[in-house]
């Protein structure tokens, strides 16, 4: 993983187990061995249980798709959906697998040709800790909460759109509320605020399974929970779904909002939008869009 050059977050036994399983390569097996057959998030899953013994709980999936394969992908050693480029992002046959490229050089491994191989792969893809390392040089998103505190997002990215939902979103339809949690696309630069979450009863177990913003508003008792959907998808039925574990007791006070940096954006996630939830587009920042239900935006509780 080391002479990948992945990032300091991937050099964990979940990232090298993730790469072996997609290598489908067992404890006994030479990296000669090495394949790159197409798996799913479940599927790898799977082989690391069968195969070290691992048996990842089912929410740890979300985790090892945002924080191992998407910087595997970035760095050009996995590929998404060899045989299908343009797969619709909610599919269930979405899957991954090592580039021709990587798998040359890793059944190389034990060979005198790795470290030449090794090197030409670096030359040839942008390693994911140079990126990282570019992003860091870049100039911050600044954000004004509101409280009128400053704080700085990472470059770039959804911080973009998470400074609009703070900045315009929040004031027009949540004036005077507190932000208890922001995201970043590093996860470096955010905003938790311990105590607010201890005072609401929040305990977030798995970080990475939060929304984008997290915003309370006491005078009316409701509990905002906003995605960045710029890069991907909506609160859909699933995601509705994972958030209700999350917060299952403070659902009643709960406000769950799709958050779009514009219109055109959001007609691709139109269908995927679940019921009694909430729509916001940045290029229109004075509407709020509603989806179905018995009031316009509120807590439905259960």
């Amino acid at each position: 993983m080391r002479d990948f050059e992945v990032g300091k977050d991937q050099l964990n036994e979940r990232s090298a187990m993730t790469l072996l399983a997609l290598l489908h390569l067992k404890e006994s097996d030479s990296w000669e061995q090495a394949t790159n057959p197409m798996m799913g998030t479940r599927a790898i899953m799977d082989w690391i249980r069968d195969e070290f013994g691992v048996d990842y709980k089912p929410n740890t999936r979300e985790t090892i798709r945002r924080f191992t394969l998407h910087q595997f992908v970035m760095a050009g050693i996995v590929e998404e959906n060899a045989d299908r480029p343009d797969r619709p992002i909610n599919s269930p046959k979405w899957n991954y697998r090592v580039t021709d490229a990587a798998l040359e050089v890793l059944r190389n491994h034990d060979a005198t040709a790795f470290k030449s191989d090794l090197e030409r792969f670096l030359l040839e893809h942008v390693s994911y800790a140079s990126l990282i390392e570019e992003r860091r040089n870049l100039p911050k998103t600044p954000v004004t909460l509101p409280s009128g505190s400053a704080l700085e997002l990472s470059p770039g990215g959804q911080s973009v759109l998470i400074k609009a939902m703070v900045e315009e979103m929040l004031p027009r339809f949540a004036p005077g509320c507190q932000i208890v949690y922001i995201d970043d696309t590093d996860h470096k630069h955010g905003v938790i605020d311990a105590e607010l979450m201890d005072q609401l009863g929040i305990g977030l177990k798995a970080r990475e399974k939060a929304p984008d913003v997290i915003a309370w508003d006491a005078k009316r008792g409701w509990l905002f929970l906003m995605e960045a959907a710029s890069t991907h998808g909506p609160v859909d039925v699933t995601r509705k779904a994972e958030l209700h574990d999350l917060f299952t007791e403070q659902w009643d006070k709960v406000v769950l909002v799709s958050c779009f940096p514009d219109r055109r954006t959001m007609q691709k996630y139109l269908a995927l939008i679940a019921w009694e939830t909430e729509a916001w587009c940045a290029d229109t920042p004075d509407h709020m869009m509603h989806f179905d239900g018995s009031r316009f935006m509120g807590p439905y509780g259960d």
